[in-house]
Formats: structure tokens, sequence, C-alpha cells
């Protein structure tokens, strides 16, 4: 019983953070009548302002049960309590939300279907049996679907879609857990699906989710539009279906994501079962020993398979209905963004799906599937996207007015940095075509609007070629130009929150060195603002330039040419790529470390050409192991720095009597003992006792686990970023943590300047 006498008081309370469109305020208004504490709740613009009255200790623990019990999706950045003037409040309530917009705002993610709607889902007894759009307060979709904060059904898609007289009761019934959910509909008010197939023939009275699974049961392929655009499915157990989505795509190689039912969970480790069952639902890559039985033709070459669980309800359904496994792959061109529109799906898809499942739901904008892998024993984002970004990383120090980083032209991201915070956008994408720009745009203006900031400078790659830099310089604002690899080393960094220098380790395909020069297997000393390269691998040449990361069999030929051997497997062009070589015609060079990995996957002969980004390092991952005896790469003294040589490596990855595992191996291991060796070094040298890794190519986990376990044990710490992933998707954040450092020297490049 409380035995506090002392007078009632009235507090004001702003929560800001991501705090709308999470069940905020239903649980705040439980909360009070559990606890007894009279007052209001409202949004206000991107927060949420509580007038409060009661005894001060039933005040005061409401206050404290707020920052603990906050509903799971929820994060508060900030709660300022004030006094405010006694209103004599009976009860707790509800009020209508306010349209002024004061501090920043925060957009939730899409989320995954919950427990408790899958169970509504599954019940013919319940109204919403079947309905694949089911939702609550604690999952469905919100980037994709809000137009403006605050988030109230007005301003969102849903406010198409008028509420029926029961679900209008539950949106007012405190007790019932879909109160206040602005996605709530049913089958009587809310969105429909549509089934069409200009191949096959549809039935327009028959239940258009019928339609599809017996499409897919018949070995077809369906394009379904699901909470972020279309994916297309097909039985991941058939090797025609699989055959016949490649030819169609023209995707020969590149692996496939297989959805999985509940009912696979057995056989796969509870730590990755886990992980597959966060509500974000991303993609995970697996071992093949724990995968579903799929065609050979879902990730050809790869010892891993990209598993993800059902969504949305509709993708559940689609699921549960199948009795097998589904690949599900965005149903876009390569590179670009996914397709929302029905209309547009089906003049881009109309080569490739036999039928479609669309429904009436709008899409404001795209959001792909989050990809993760197990990366040194963590698991580490390979690509964010829905469920899990807009991605909202703290700073240590505070950001002076609003900065816009574009990141790169591959694997596009862009970055919002202001006060203590960075928001990371979704995966948006290669900005290689005009619907990739028009969705940078969209994005750039929707998050600038949603969050309520406005940029004052917008920063990007230094390479004088870059889209996005060229996009960036139209845009008005000063422009501050970051060398490829010192954003990838600030990325690391900036996640890191360590304050000394750290030798940083970047390599990736390839990047615009501040030298002019192209970069790709650097050293880094310092901290952002300050980099030193002191190391870097020996420069290849590029036959063909561009072409050679296509032809690894080109890189291939450079390498064996360069360091006097003859190369058994090379193709009838050798002798025009040697002829080449030595006119020195169209043969740039690199240090690029993501190419010697496609050259060395050539020499072994394991992959001639690349028909997608990665492949040659991938395969040549797959069949190499840990434990294999490394070639020492001497480290050769250049213009004041240091490179790592690879030429005592060709022989050996050209040796038949080897085994390609065998090869592979020794590879791998040499390449992670050289930089094993050269962080001890520098231990001893400079006093250097954190190194990071950075770039795309410790993706690959072979190496970055060898490299771990040579280092720990010797007392270096080794980061890895955890939030932003490895490979260029990470760029914007590192542009940010680099340019703000440099701003800080006072020595930052303004527009029509550049290093």
């Amino acid at each position: 019983m409380d035995s506090d006498n002392s007078s009632p008081i009235a507090r004001r309370v702003r929560i800001e953070g991501r705090v709308q469109g999470v069940g905020m305020r239903p649980f705040l208004y439980r909360l009070a009548q559990r606890m007894g504490v009279h007052g209001t709740v409202r949004n206000l613009g991107g927060a949420v302002e509580l007038h409060l009255e009661g005894k001060p200790s039933l005040v005061g623990s409401f206050i404290t049960a707020i920052q603990a019990d906050a509903p799971s999706f929820a994060s508060i950045q900030t709660m300022a309590v004030c006094e405010t003037p006694w209103q004599s409040v009976s009860g707790f309530c509800i009020l209508s939300s306010g349209t002024e917009s004061q501090g920043v705002t925060l957009i939730p993610s899409d989320q995954s279907v919950c427990s408790e709607c899958l169970s509504d889902l599954t019940d013919p007894q319940n109204r919403r049996y079947r309905y694949p759009f089911t939702h609550c307060t604690q999952c469905g979709p919100r980037y994709t679907l809000i137009e403006r904060f605050p988030l109230d059904r007005e301003n969102t898609v849903m406010r198409g879609f008028p509420l029926c007289r029961q679900c209008l009761a539950e949106f007012h019934d405190p007790t019932n857990r879909r109160y206040h959910a602005q996605t709530l509909c049913c089958p009587e008010c809310g969105p429909q699906l549509r089934y069409s197939s200009e191949r096959y023939g549809f039935q327009a009275e028959q239940d258009p989710l019928e339609q599809a699974i017996n499409l897919l049961k018949a070995g077809g392929i369906l394009a379904a539009r699901g909470v972020g655009g279309y994916h297309l499915l097909c039985d991941a157990s058939s090797d025609s279906a699989l055959a016949t989505l490649r030819t169609r795509k023209h995707r020969p190689d590149k692996p496939f994501a297989v959805m999985i039912s509940s009912r696979d969970l057995s056989r796969i480790p509870k730590r990755w079962a886990t992980e597959l069952n966060d509500p974000a639902r991303p993609v995970v890559l697996l071992s093949n020993d724990w995968a579903p039985d799929v065609s050979a033709f879902v990730a050809p070459g790869l010892s891993e398979l990209g598993l993800i669980l059902p969504d949305s309800p509709l993708h559940f359904l689609l699921s549960e209905l199948f009795p097998g496994s589904l690949v599900m792959t965005s149903a876009n061109l390569s590179g670009e963004p996914m397709l929302i529109e029905p209309q547009v799906a089906e003049e881009a898809l109309l080569g490739v799906a036999d039928g479609f499942l669309h429904h009436d739901r709008p899409i404001l904008r795209p959001a792909e599937d989050a990809v993760f892998r197990s990366i040194g024993g963590h698991l580490r984002p390979i690509r964010l996207g829905r469920g899990n970004s807009p991605r909202v990383i703290d700073l240590q120090v505070a950001t002076l007015g609003c900065a816009l980083a574009l990141g790169g032209d591959l694997k596009s991201t862009i970055a919002l940095a202001h006060d203590k915070r960075v928001i990371l956008s979704p995966h948006l994408g290669d900005l290689v075509s005009a619907r990739s720009f028009e969705l940078l745009g969209q994005v750039v203006d929707d998050l600038c609007r949603l969050h309520g900031l406005a940029p004052d400078r917008v920063i990007c790659d230094a390479h004088p070629h870059y889209r996005s830099t060229a996009w960036a310089e139209t845009l008005g604002f000063p422009v501050i130009k970051i060398p490829h690899h010192h954003a990838h080393a600030s990325a690391a960094y900036g996640e890191s929150g360590c304050s000394d220098p750290m030798l940083v380790f970047t390599f990736d395909g390839m990047g615009y060195g501040p030298d002019g020069t192209l970069w790709g297997g650097e050293a880094l000393l310092g901290k952002p603002g300050g980099w030193q390269r002191v190391a870097g691998m020996r420069r290849l040449k590029l036959p063909g330039g561009d072409r050679a990361s296509r032809e690894p069999w080109r890189l291939a030929i450079a390498i064996a040419w360069a360091t006097g051997h003859q190369w058994a497997l090379a193709p009838p062009q050798a002798s025009l790529v040697e002829q080449a070589l030595e006119k020195g015609v169209n043969v740039p060079e690199t240090s690029s470390v993501g190419r010697l990995f496609e050259a060395a996957a050539a020499l072994i002969g394991v992959c001639l050409t690349q028909s997608y980004e990665g492949q040659a390092a991938m395969m040549l991952e797959a069949i190499s192991r840990p434990d294999a005896i490394p070639v020492e790469l001497p480290l050769v003294p250049e213009e004041g720095l240091h490179r790592w040589d690879w030429s005592e490596l060709v022989p050996v990855l050209m040796d038949p009597r080897r085994s390609a595992a065998e090869r592979g191996s020794i590879f791998h291991a040499s390449i992670a003992a050289a930089v094993s060796a050269f962080a001890c070094q520098m231990r001893q040298r400079r006093g250097i006792s954190t190194i990071a890794l950075s770039g795309g190519v410790f993706q690959n986990n072979l190496l970055t686990s060898q490299i771990l376990s040579r280092l720990e044990h010797r007392g270096i710490r080794v980061v890895i970023p955890e939030q932003v992933p490895l490979n260029d998707a990470g760029l914007s954040f590192g542009q940010i943590i680099e340019a703000r450092a440099i701003e800080e020297s006072d020595t930052f490049i303004r527009q029509g300047e550049g290093f």
C-alpha cells in the first residue's frame, strides 16, 4: 500500500527517439492504468508527450518504468521531465496527435509478423484466418508506408482503408493488443490480394493465394508483392524451375535465398535458429549442412545457403501452404531497386514470372531483405534492409549542423548525421540506372523530411568519375570529398569507440586513393582525419581495365606474366593479353586484394569468369580450409611504405601436384599470416595494440577468422564492424566520421577543390 502522504504533483514528459509506430502510446496507457497514474499522452511531431498527475512516488515509479519496460521495438533517445500546471485530470487517455515538429524523429523499421498475429492467421475460428495483412501494434510495415509524422493512420498509406465496425472497436479498446494499431485491418476493410497470369490464365473468382500456390506446385515462377516490393519465388527443390528462373533472369550463377518454414528450424543449431527468428527476419548465410534439401542450382559452387523465415503474413501463408522450401529473390533488374508498383512489375517481369500475386496496399519506398553472415564468430551485416534500417548509430562526439553522406556508387546507402547520431539508410542498390538515381533522391528527401533535418553540407567519395560524386556537386551544398579507403577505415574506427590511434587494414575490390591511383589492399595507421598509409599490396595490372574483374583469367595471366611463369590453363586469348601487358595498353594498376583473390581463383581453375561480383572469391573460400601452412609474403620497401609481394604465391597456385583445395587454403593462410605479422611488427615499433579490418574482402570468414586467431592470443585487439557492413554499404557512415574529424582540424575540402 502506498504510504506517500506528500502533495500530488504534475509533470510533463517528452520522449524522443523511435517512439512512434512501436506501440508506445498503448503501452503507456496500460502502464498508467496498472500504476494508478492519471494524465494524457499524445504523439507530437515525431515525439511522444505525456501529462502526468499523481503522488510523487507513483509518478516517479511510472517514469522509471517507461525506460525499463518500453516496447521492444522502441528506442528512447531522450526523455525530458519538467513541472507543469495541475489540470485535475481524471483517469488516463490518449489524445489526438499534435503536428508541432520539435527535435529529431526516428523512423521505425518494418517488423515481421508477431506470434500472436500468426495465431490469428492459423485459427479457422478467427475472423482473420488466412488474412495476409494481419498485424497489431507490435508488428507490420512502418518505413515502407509512412508519409509523415506523427505516425497516425491518416499519415500512412492505410488511410485509404477505412476501419470497419469491428476493427474500429478493437482500435479503441485499451484491453486489445490492436489498441491504436495504425496498420489495423481485416478481410472486410483492409487490403486485398489479386492474382494474374498471362502465361497460364487465371480465374478472377478463385482465391488468389490458392492460384499462386498451385502455380508454385506446378513448377512455375511467381512474382509476389510483399512489404517492401516484389520477390520471385519458385520450388527450391526443382532443378527445372531453378534452371528456368536463371535463364529468364539472366542470372547464371549468383546464389538465391531460400525461404524456409518453422518446420525446418529443427535441423538448424539453436544459435542460428534464433538469428533467423529475429523480428527483422534477415537472410542469414548458413552452412549447407544445416539447410533443407534444395536443388544444386540454388547456390552453385558455394558451401553456404542464404536462409530466411517468412517476414509477413503473406509470406508465412505461402511458406506453410507450399509443401517444401521456396527460392525467394528480389524481383529486380541486377543492381536496381526492388519493383514496387504492380503495373511496372508486370511490364518488367513479363518474360520472367509465370504469375503475379499483387496486393493493393501502396508501398512508398522499396526495402530489400537484410543479409547477415557469421564472420569471425559474430553475425555481421552484408546488407541492411527491411527490418533493421533506417539504422541509428550513436556517436561519442556531436556533429555540428547536419551532414549528408552519399557513400559510393555500388551497394549504395546514405547517412544523415545530426547531434550525436547517424541515421543509415537501407540498401539502395547500385547507381547504374535512372531508377537507382530516382530512389537515391527520394530516400534523401524522405529521410530529411521525416527526421526533420536539413543538411548544410554533403559528403561523397573522392573518385572523380563516381555518379554519386557528380550528383553531390549539383545539390548546392558545400562538398567534402573523402578518399574511399579513408572512409572504410573511419567506419571501423567510428563504430569501435576507440580514441587511440589504430592500424586498419582496408582490403576490397578497388577505390580511388588520395594519390590518384587505384587502392584496395592498404594498411592505414592513425585515426579519422589523419590516416597514414604504411603498407599496401604489390600492385597488379588489370588487362582490359574493368573487364579484368569480370574475366579473372585476365588477372591470372597478368600475375603469371609479371613473375615470368606460364599458366597451363590460359585460354586462347592469352597471347593478346600478354601483348597488351608488354605494350602497356589499357592495363591500369591496382593494389587490390579483391583482384588478387580473383587472380588466385583463376590460376587454381576455380573460376575463370564471373557472372556476379565476388563470385571467384566466394568459390575459392568454399573449397578452402583453415590451418594450411602459409607462404611468406616479403615486405618490400617502396616510396616511403612497404608492399607485400605476392610473387612467391604464384608457383604454388599453379602447382598441379596440389589439389585445388590445398592451393586455396594456402592462399588464405598466406594473406592472413601477412596481415598478422605486420600487425605484430607495428605493435613492436609503434605500440599499436588495436587493429581493425574493413572492406569487402573481410566478409571472407575463413580469412578473417584466421587473422583473429593469430592476433587475439597475442593480446592484440581486433575490431571488425558489426553495426554497419564491411563492404561499400558502410562507406556513408565512414564518410561522416572522417569528414567530422577533418572539419575539427579545419582542413576540410570544400566544393571545387580536391585531394
